[in-house]
């Protein structure tokens, strides 16, 4: 029987939101071992002079506990 563990991490990209969930997905792995997945809790912009300047994602990472 395997135990996971759920921790949540914030992100972001001045391209897009999957952008940002790719990076985040992608860092979390450098620092947890065994992530099985992950899930976009949330999703905000950042404006500057009335454009989007970046885009962030709050995620919920999964991963095993040794």
């Amino acid at each position: 029987m395997s135990v996971a563990r759920v921790t949540e991490i914030i992100a972001s990209s001045k391209d897009s939101f999957e952008d940002a969930t790719r990076k985040g997905v992608k860092r979390a792995s450098k620092t947890l071992r065994d992530v099985t997945g992950a899930w976009v809790k949330d999703q905000r912009v950042i404006v500057k002079n009335g454009r989007v300047s970046e885009y962030r994602v709050v995620l919920k990472v999964t991963f095993i506990l040794k």
